[in-house]
């Protein structure tokens, strides 16, 4: 099955805003949603924000990527030690407006219609160091 050449098709190290709400075409649920049918629960990423994609290039018929979120940087990332908050210093490869973190432990399949548009791309040795460091959180020798 071919995919139709319309659908993005981004790129593993991209980073795209992604609307990780449902219904796509909202940026936050309704108003008075009960908890029950939010598409997050507890600490789950649930807005729209920036993410990286990581999926390795794919012919497979599933309109899926695999995405970790970014967020703000906060200092105390650095000085509680959360090994899994990559800093992510803006710059114009990127192309964040503000230093952030990448959130390892927020990994994500999402289906592609959720990205809404590229930002920028990360550097080979920051993907190599995600990726490294997705390994270790879940137990990757």
């Amino acid at each position: 099955m071919m995919m139709p050449s319309n659908l993005i098709q981004p790129i593993r190290g991209d980073i795209w805003w992604i609307n990780f709400n449902a219904p796509i075409t909202s940026p936050t649920p309704p108003s008075g949603t009960p908890q029950s049918q939010l598409p997050t629960t507890g600490d789950e990423i649930y807005k729209s924000r920036p993410a990286v994609v990581l999926t390795i290039p794919h012919s497979w018929n599933l309109d899926l990527e695999i995405v970790v979120p970014i967020t703000s940087w906060q200092p105390h990332f650095q000085t509680k030690q959360y090994f899994w908050m990559i800093k992510l210093l803006a710059d114009t490869t990127n192309q964040l407006k503000n230093d952030s973190a990448v959130n390892v432990l927020q990994i994500k399949s999402v289906s592609t219609r959720r990205l809404k548009t590229k930002i920028g791309i990360m550097t080979s040795q920051q993907l190599d160091l995600i990726t490294a460091t997705v390994a270790f959180c879940i137990g990757h020798k």
